[in-house]
């Protein structure tokens, strides 16, 4: 496995662990490295994003349930929430990972820790989502 595959792993299992405690802070996650330091290798890309999405909560989770019809964010599995919360910092803050990239990367982050559900789900949120990004930035252009 790849050193980036298993920093969006481990990003994963940190914000859900966060998610679950609802305490997405510094606080937190130094309690979740105590006890699951990443590996040298995934350390840095770890870091980044998990600080990353951490910053950006507020404009990341609005970007979710705006584009999921009928799903209140509280009511999707929360591999399924995580795994997307990683995937859209990086639509909208890392500029050097195309885009197809971020969204396969979440979909089998979800086929692999979520339910049998996780891969389609994911995936129609995240194309959704991409899509937006894509004609606002048209526009601005």
């Amino acid at each position: 496995m790849g050193s980036r595959r298993r920093s969006r792993e481990l990003a994963m299992q940190a914000l859900f662990f966060m998610d679950l405690a609802q305490c997405v802070n510094e606080d937190a996650l130094k309690m979740y490295l105590k006890h699951f330091p990443p590996p040298e290798h995934a350390r840095a890309f770890f870091q980044d994003l998990v600080h990353g999405v951490m910053k950006a909560l507020p404009e990341i989770d609005a970007l979710i349930e705006s584009a999921s019809d009928n799903w209140k964010l509280s009511r999707m599995s929360g591999v399924d929430r995580n795994a997307m919360r990683v995937a859209v910092y990086e639509l909208l803050y890392r500029e050097d990972i195309p885009p197809k990239v971020a969204i396969n990367e979440a979909i089998d982050v979800g086929k692999r820790y979520g339910n049998q559900e996780s891969g389609a789900f994911i995936n129609g949120i995240l194309d959704t989502i991409h899509l937006k990004l894509k004609k606002e930035q048209a526009y601005e252009a």
